[in-house]
């Protein structure tokens, strides 16, 4: 049995998830700074909930996609979060603006169409 295609699945589904906690990272930082909070206002839900709710699909999430759990559900947060990154917030700005936010749903993507992979903490759970 060739373990290498579940090897390179865990390596990027890590890989991913390791690069977008430091972006979660910030936002908590901001989140829980206190004071007037200036975010996006995504849908009326007001800058505090929509900043919560990035919070949520940037670090939580990553951190989910990192231990292999609901890989697919916490993958299309971030997917769902990254295209509203790139059409709504960074609507008016260059394309170096929205690229970063294109890129990593193009990565997410993948993760929602593959999954966590043989090698994550829900095929461990289901297999018992």
């Amino acid at each position: 049995m060739n373990s290498l295609p579940h090897f390179i699945l865990l390596f990027y589904r890590a890989s991913i998830a390791a690069l977008m906690i430091p972006h979660g990272l910030k936002k908590w930082t901001k989140l829980m700074a206190g004071g007037e909070i200036k975010f996006y206002n995504f849908i009326g839900l007001g800058p505090g909930n929509t900043l919560t709710i990035a919070v949520v699909t940037e670090l939580v999430a990553p951190i989910c996609i990192l231990l292999g759990w609901w890989t697919r559900w916490w993958s299309a947060s971030v997917c769902i979060t990254m295209l509203v990154a790139a059409f709504l917030v960074h609507a008016g700005d260059p394309f170096d603006e929205r690229e970063s936010s294109l890129c990593y749903f193009l990565m997410y993507f993948v993760l929602l169409w593959k999954g966590g992979g043989r090698w994550s903490l829900e095929e461990y759970l289901l297999r018992k």
